[in-house]
């Protein structure tokens, strides 16, 4: 199948002036010559489509294949039954049909995905897309670029507008890192829950804790909950929890005495570690290969069969043996954690992709420890402690780790599963580091 024709190159710049249009219409509509984020929005944008584009272009012209061409095929195939019927296109872009309907055969017998929610979730959107870009896979692929930053611009707000001094460091932070540009565009699972987990984050944010009941945040966070519990069920599985926390913790910030904050918030983390796990064994049935009976010998099963089928060993990674218990899975808590935020080290590497990689966990691994350096121990834990943006980001953060960490063991894969954590740790670098070295004469923190 010929992917990129004559049609993409000649819709493309149309579909970008297109975006920019709109894009510098919003900017001078919200952001103004002197607000302080009018300098990043265009700029991460850009970055944007132009992770799309090049993600896109390394699986057609390098890779030759993979889950974002084949997302478009099938989205191809849906639309096809346009030229049957309307009424066709609608019942398979609704999933209304069994994948066994005779009357559906000709479309669903191309379609592997069909009898999958969380891929053919993927498939709905993208043929949505390309009913506006002719079927086209490059400006389909900015397209859903841009919706995507949208909700990284999002996340990006939620912090700015409580930090407003220290605009610039967390957007170098949150919308600059590239991974998250690069992964997180173009036509992939990733794109979606980067859209979702922005939008869902910037909704309990306004709607919770600074109690603005309008309906368009909690429309979007309840699409926004649906789309990630399609797509990727364990995202959530991480966010809700540390989303509670956060929330909780925002009021609890308000008791005066520190020793009463912390112990409330021990019990309150302890607390609900226990509902978690009593939940997830309650549910095990319903979540099935997420539950905690089954993920660690899904994790194990995983592994062996990477390590089996992996030609190449350089992009495999293995954190030793443990037995298919939940005690055995934390032990290697702090492998995962660190797999996923340093991992791969610059020797592991022999490709290019690999390197770039690589120089990246690095960056976030000398970054990490310039503020370990800069504050020492006793001022981190005092940042951490005093704050709950930071608290957020860091749960999120070593709860999601852990996850992808422990259950990816190829380095390809993990540097896209990884990305949903890398703003808000990156984040949680910049508040903690610029507590004590404020850029300006004074830090405006959380409860100025």
């Amino acid at each position: 199948m010929q992917y990129i024709t004559l049609l993409d190159y000649f819709l493309l710049p149309f579909y970008i002036v297109i975006i920019y249009t709109i894009a510098y219409k919003f900017r001078g509509d919200h952001y103004p010559y002197g607000h302080p984020w009018r300098p990043y929005f265009i700029p991460a944008l850009t970055v944007k489509i132009f992770g799309a584009l090049a993600i896109s272009l390394l699986y057609v012209f390098y890779y030759g294949g993979g889950d974002t061409l084949e997302y478009y095929r099938q989205a191809k195939v849906v639309n096809s039954a346009f030229s049957e019927s309307v009424f066709k296109w609608f019942g398979l872009i609704f999933h209304m049909p069994d994948w066994y309907d005779g009357s559906y055969t000709q479309y669903t017998s191309q379609m592997n995905w069909y009898a999958h929610a969380t891929e053919f979730t993927v498939v709905q959107i993208t043929a949505l897309i390309l009913v506006v870009t002719f079927n086209s896979y490059l400006p389909a692929s900015i397209v859903l670029g841009a919706l995507s930053f949208t909700g990284v611009w999002a996340l990006f707000r939620t912090f700015a507008e409580q930090y407003p001094k220290l605009s610039k460091p967390l957007a170098i932070a949150m919308l600059f890192v590239p991974s998250t540009f690069m992964w997180g565009s173009g036509i992939f699972k990733d794109t979606i829950c980067m859209f979702g987990i922005g939008w869902l984050t910037i909704s309990v944010f306004r709607t919770i804790t600074l109690r603005q009941f309008k309906p368009t945040y909690i429309i979007l966070g309840l699409f926004s909950i649906f789309l990630i519990a399609r797509i990727k069920m364990y995202i959530l599985m991480a966010f809700i929890p540390s989303l509670a926390l956060w929330i909780v913790f925002n009021y609890i910030h308000k008791i005066k005495m520190k020793s009463v904050r912390f112990l409330i918030k021990i019990a309150m983390v302890g607390g609900m570690a226990i509902g978690f796990i009593a939940l997830g064994n309650k549910l095990s049935e319903s979540l099935g290969k997420y539950s905690l009976a089954n993920v660690a010998s899904t994790v194990i099963t995983t592994r062996d069969w990477i390590n089996m089928s992996s030609a190449d060993a350089s992009i495999t990674y293995d954190l030793g043996p443990f037995d298919p218990s939940l005690s055995g899975m934390l032990k290697k808590f702090p492998g995962a954690v660190n797999v996923t935020l340093f991992r791969p080290y610059i020797w592991e590497t022999k490709k290019v992709i690999q390197f770039i990689s690589a120089f990246e966990a690095t960056a976030i691994f000398l970054l990490t420890l310039k503020v370990l350096l800069s504050l020492g121990l006793r001022k981190t834990w005092k940042a951490i402690t005093d704050d709950p943006n930071i608290q957020f980001c860091l749960i999120f953060t070593l709860i999601f780790a852990f996850a992808v960490g422990i259950s990816s063991f190829n380095f390809g894969t993990l540097s896209r599963y990884r990305i949903p954590c890398l703003p808000f740790y990156m984040a949680a670098l910049v508040l903690t580091y610029y507590k004590y070295n404020p850029p300006y004469k004074r830090f405006i923190s959380f409860s100025k």
